[in-house]
């Protein structure tokens, strides 16, 4: 089925059927990557624009 509906969509042919499968891995690889990661990792990265460090060049220190 697929191939008829890529087939018939003017005349594309194979570079139809080419992209929608590097799309679909594309996808699905950033899918098993977005699964695979850590939750811990994740709570850090969350956490990143709350922290404040006096290692970081652009944040000022409020003067009173």
């Amino acid at each position: 089925m697929l191939e008829h509906v890529v087939r018939n969509l003017g005349g594309i042919g194979l570079y139809g059927l080419v992209s929608l499968l590097l799309f679909l891995g594309v996808f699905l690889g950033v899918l098993v990557w977005a699964f695979r990661l850590r939750r811990s990792d994740l709570e850090a990265a969350a956490r990143l624009p709350l922290e404040e460090t006096s290692e970081d060049p652009f944040c000022r220190e409020e003067q009173p």
